[in-house]
């Protein structure tokens, strides 16, 4: 009897136990008091002021504040559009609220009135403590009848006094002084775009830090201003879905007692990793083992016609015979063996301009492959010099822009805006074009490279142009409507189909909602002034997106001083090597292209399928720079001297 007793209390005090690990809330209190109400928890405790919904993060080694609700966030739409803050609503209740695993407070705001207008509608804000971080999780959703919500600034902004650095992943990455003397400005506030290659901001206080995860990205963003001299004023930025705030939106802040931009990358790293997003080259590899070949190898960018239409922006009317730039499918296979008789005896090839017409014209109808170059024969003659090679064969597509003289051109096919109108342009070579409808790209895709592959043109991979780094696209047509969730799912369904054939999968950025699909990108460097063509960089430039993901994706660089994406007065080779990425190498390479190729392919080779773990910078001018990789591989580089160091050497 002693014994089931003491197995008993045994079993109920392991229940309890794991109960209490099960549910980390237990450790949460919601208490209200005169004027507010706070949310303890056992590492820090948060106060909602009620008079103003402002809301104070105290935390050991920060008190971080955020500015109340006075401002306008919100926009709505009944019959006209208006504007109103949180403040205006009509009803109030603040609540405890709890759901197993997170806990705080549940806000609804409801039956607005603003500037003598009522507003039927309302959203409901919760705010809680989650998890053993006690990471802070805010949500919004809506409660629409007449009226609809477009637009919200929730929750309220950090006082940006409080901020010493923004942590940002403009592009590759940027750190920016609160100080910062230029004015600055993202090239997009939204997430899934070169503002935010990864849908995330961090902002540093002393040895303190606070992180601020967009988890529910899609349609979410931020409002971001930095005067020149600062300070920097960032908040999220929620946008509606097809003209509804149909689902609710998430955002975490995550707090640090010490901390930099390497920790905020690495707590990145692990949360896309708990969610499943963090797909390594290793994986990629047993997926797609051509990809193997990439590891170590240079890329070939090369095109066969560039053709440019009269109405495009890129026209030259003065020198006529810039317009049309032919080189024939054999003279590049010519020019391939070359190479090959030079030592290069893998590479990756991307070839332009291949379609019927040449670079950026006639998509989605690009087939047949160009006459002028020879044709179907000539294509499947390239592809299999390729093969001879050990060159990787993979063409440039598109499948957003939809030029008017495409042969399936319907502007029922286009995207419709939310105005009923349709966006039209000429810009690129091809001359006069609109959007395709997301929901029809994955059938052109299917289509063009079926043909290709029943011609028997061996092509081993393709580049979807700009579907990884222009935003999602949506559509208002009736027929077929497309939200900005939808839009990815199809951009993913298209590289879905080409690796489904052993297809290597590239597009131009690294935008990482893509991650699990893509293989390799164009380029992925640091922000400039005033596009990443060519200009300084914009705030600090520090590899926050290799930080997170250099063991996920291929990422080649440019070598030259200044070439895009690399600041005016940098060598494009050092940076090449202190992110250890794959190198560009062009068709008639000389000695010094051939070395600096060489050290790249090599480091690469060694630690392409690593992570990076650390980036430092060594000196007070930044100039000197370190990256560290797994296996305890060290990349120093000096870019006011132009030289670097590799540790242990390359053998």
């Amino acid at each position: 009897m002693i014994k089931k007793t003491f197995v008993l209390v045994l079993l109920i005090t392991g229940w309890v136990a794991a109960g209490r690990g099960a549910n980390p809330a237990e450790g949460v209190q919601v208490l209200q008091e005169a004027g507010g109400w706070w949310i303890h928890g056992e590492k820090r405790h948060v106060r909602i002021d009620e008079s103003n919904l402002s809301m104070t993060v105290k935390d050991p080694a920060a008190t971080w504040s955020f500015s109340s609700a006075a401002a306008e966030p919100l926009t709505v739409q009944q019959t006209t559009a208006a504007r109103c803050r949180l403040l205006d609503a009509t009803k109030r209740i603040i609540a405890p609220y709890e759901t197993g695993f997170k806990k705080g407070l549940r806000i609804t705001l409801d039956r607005f009135v603003a500037q003598g207008r009522e507003l039927d509608f309302g959203v409901v804000l919760s705010v809680c403590l989650e998890g053993e971080e006690e990471d802070l999780v805010c949500e919004i959703a809506a409660l629409e009848r007449k009226a609809v919500l477009r637009q919200c600034l929730w929750p309220n902004a950090l006082d940006p006094r409080q901020s010493d650095y923004l942590v940002m992943p403009f592009m590759q990455g940027m750190l920016l002084p609160r100080d910062w003397p230029e004015q600055v400005k993202l090239y997009e506030e939204r997430c899934h775009s070169r503002g935010f290659y990864m849908p995330w901001w961090g902002q540093l206080q002393g040895k303190a830090a606070l992180m601020a995860i967009i988890e529910t990205p899609d349609d979410g963003g931020c409002s971001f201003d930095h005067p020149a001299g600062g300070p920097t004023l960032i908040q999220a930025r929620w946008r509606h879905s097809l003209g509804r705030f149909s689902y609710p939106r998430r955002i975490r802040f995550c707090f640090f007692q010490q901390a930099d931009y390497v920790a905020l990358a690495k707590r990145y790293r692990r949360y896309v990793q708990e969610r499943g997003n963090l797909v390594l080259l290793s994986e990629k590899i047993n997926r797609t083992p051509r990809l193997a070949n990439l590891i170590g190898s240079p890329v070939i960018h090369t095109s066969i016609l560039y053709h440019i239409q009269p109405r495009s922006s890129y026209y030259d009317s003065v020198n006529l015979q810039n317009n049309h730039q032919l080189v024939p499918f054999a003279e590049r296979a010519a020019q391939l063996r070359k190479l090959s008789n030079k030592g290069v005896n893998r590479a990756y090839l991307h070839l332009d301009g291949w379609g019927s017409r040449g670079y950026d014209n006639l998509h989605p109808d690009i087939l047949p492959p160009c006459p002028e170059a020879g044709g179907w024969e000539g294509m499947r003659r390239f592809a299999e010099v390729c093969d001879s090679l050990n060159y990787v064969f993979a063409v440039h597509d598109q499948y957003r822009d939809y030029y008017l003289d495409a042969a399936s051109y319907d502007p029922d096919h286009t995207i419709l805006l939310s105005d009923s109108s349709r966006d039209f342009g000429h810009t690129w070579y091809g001359g006069d074009q609109s959007i395709l409808c997301p929901s029809l790209a994955p059938g052109m895709v299917r289509r063009n490279h079926r043909a290709l592959l029943d011609h028997g043109v061996k092509v081993r991979g393709a580049y979807l142009d700009v579907f990884d780094v222009v935003p999602p696209d949506e559509c208002y047509n009736p027929h077929h409507p497309v939200t900005a969730s939808a839009c990815l799912a199809y951009r993913a369904e298209c590289f879905n189909f080409i690796r489904s054939y052993g297809g290597i999968i590239s597009s131009e950025e690294p935008c990482d909602w893509a991650i699990p699909y893509l293989d390799l990108v164009h380029h992925g460097p640091y922000a400039l002034e005033p596009n990443p063509g060519k200009g300084p960089a914009i705030g600090i430039p520090v590899p926050l997106f290799n930080l997170v993901y250099h063991d996920a994706i291929l990422l080649p660089w440019s070598k030259g001083k200044g070439e895009w994406g690399v600041p005016q007065t940098d060598w494009g080779f050092l940076h090449g090597l202190l992110n250890a990425g794959l190198p560009y190498l062009s068709l008639n390479p000389d000695a010094t292209e051939m070395e600096q190729v060489n050290a790249m392919c090599r480091l690469h080779q060694r630690v392409g399928l690593l992570e990076m773990t650390r980036h430092e910078f060594l000196d007070q001018s930044r100039r000197r720079q370190r990256t560290t990789y797994s296996d305890g591989t060290q990349v120093t580089i000096d870019l006011g001297q132009n030289t670097y160091t590799i540790s242990p050497p390359l053998q």
